[in-house]
């Protein structure tokens, strides 16, 4: 059959949507870019905040009509959405053929096939793919996303996610290897790690500092080019002076930590059940960028959760100030009526939250606008990605401080010697900063390397990424 997928959220996610679109290649059934073309459609929905549940419905609707003037006969959800809303999906949703949840993609190929829907899985029994699980890669042949932990057992008061998505568990060391080597023998130049937590990686095998131990096995797989790990989402308390010295210590490591912080109040930390405070963040960053010189910190931060006087987002505004974080990203708080903060009082009214997010994002600019200044004239580290999708006359690429899909690009309006190509790795002389663009002359490409990734024409996956306009994504 032909099969078009639909994948919402977050990368984790994604991942989910790869592995599902592997067990059904590996089954012999096709994937096509095209809705009105599929005999099925997919969706893998997000529902963590009011906005991801509202794109989630929309889009499933969307879907739904192409059983009408499409070739569609069949209409699976899956994902969290499902975890959350099951019944009333299955009940109020009658174009919806099937639904599976976060841990039960393994009956993807029964549900397309029309096998009868399957029943919940026991939550004892908590699904996590391996390397050697089928898996259809839907990002860009030069980077890769690769999970490395389910599930999470942080008590954070603000988030659902935990009751989908189960307990915390890793996935087995040499596995992870395994699945790494493989993709850097096939041309990945960046690996991204991710999970619910990454930082707790091991400890359900009672391995210390689990995380460091994987990340300097993965920094020395062998690859005929430079590469690139990253992790990502780093819980504050669990980031050790083993891990930063052992990003300190391999040049494939990349100089970047993405740690959520939420908040900088203790009370209202205390309220999400995160503990710590703004002047314990202080001193953590303070000997992240010591021990790791040119580092790179982004975090992000909730506004008007409940409880948050004026004061406590005073002491916000006064941490961001202090902390000078590379990058950030606010957001409004959203009343999930499954999340224990749901149950609090002291409740922010909406233009309040806007506000305050606005005026932290406003702090942000100033800081992002200084720190670009100090690139300009400088030789940095770039990843070419491609033409920029706003126009032919610029292409974009990224630093190693900037995580893909999450923290933008630098754009290329001009080179030297070859014309770049998606997935080589070059030099570009920064000359021209704003607020968050960083603009720059690309440099003459070391002889060694290959050139990079050619489009080869193969087939793509319908792919929707973290609200990003549906888009064929090439698979391989």
């Amino acid at each position: 059959m032909k099969i078009g997928f639909v994948s919402l959220g977050c990368p984790k996610n994604l991942v989910d949507s790869e592995v599902m679109m592997g067990q059904l290649t590996a089954r012999g059934h096709e994937l096509t870019t095209h809705p009105d073309q599929a005999e099925v459609l997919v969706v893998n929905t997000c529902s963590f905040i009011d906005p991801a549940k509202k794109e989630s419905v929309d889009t499933i609707l969307e879907m739904a009509e192409y059983k009408k003037v499409g070739r569609a006969q069949r209409l699976v959800v899956a994902g969290c959405l499902v975890e959350r809303y099951r019944g009333d999906i299955l009940k109020d949703m009658p174009e919806v053929d099937a639904v599976i949840g976060t841990n039960e993609i393994d009956s993807i190929v029964a549900v397309c096939e029309g096998i009868e829907n399957p029943a919940p899985v026991d939550p004892g029994s908590l699904y996590l793919y391996h390397d050697s699980t089928p898996r259809v890669l839907s990002t860009p042949k030069h980077f890769a996303y690769m999970k490395i932990a389910e599930g999470c057992d942080h008590p954070c008061t603000f988030c659902v996610i935990p009751q989908y998505r189960g307990k915390f568990r890793s996935r087995r060391f040499e596995s992870v290897v395994s699945e790494a080597t493989r993709l850097f023998s096939q041309g990945v130049r960046e690996i991204n790690l991710i999970g619910q937590d990454t930082t707790c990686y091991g400890e359900d095998f009672e391995m210390k500092d689990g995380l460091a131990q994987l990340l300097a096995r993965l920094a020395q797989i062998e690859t005929p080019q430079p590469k690139w790990v990253r992790f990502l989402y780093a819980y504050p308390n669990r980031v050790t002076q083993k891990l930063l010295d052992t990003i300190a210590e391999h040049d494939s490591l990349v100089k970047y930590i993405d740690m959520p912080l939420q908040h900088a109040s203790a009370s209202v930390l205390k309220r999400m059940k995160r503990g710590a405070s703004g002047d314990i963040f202080l001193k953590l960053i303070e000997k992240i960028r010591k021990t790791i010189p040119g580092v790179a910190i982004r975090s992000s931060f909730i506004a008007g959760f409940p409880g948050e006087t004026d004061a406590d987002f005073e002491t916000l505004c006064q941490f961001v100030e202090a902390a000078k974080l590379d990058r950030l990203g606010v957001f409004s708080y959203s009343d999930e009526d499954t999340s224990k903060s749901f149950e609090l009082d002291g409740k922010v009214d909406g233009r309040t939250i806007s506000n305050r997010k606005r005026k932290l994002m406003s702090i942000q600019r100033k800081i992002s606008k200084k720190s670009n200044k100090l690139l300009v004239g400088k030789e940095v580290d770039v990843l070419v990605e491609g033409l920029s999708p706003d126009t032919d006359l610029l292409w974009q690429a990224r630093m190693s401080t900037q995580a893909p899909e999450i923290d933008g690009y630098v754009l290329i309006n001009d080179f030297e010697g070859a014309e770049p190509r998606p997935g080589q790795m070059r030099k570009l002389r920064v000359t021209e900063t704003h607020d968050y663009d960083i603009v720059g002359t690309l440099l003459e490409a070391d002889g060694s390397e290959s050139g990079g990734f050619i489009p080869t024409g193969l087939p793509s996956a319908l792919i929707n990424i973290a609200g990003a306009p549906s888009a064929a994504i090439p698979l391989r």
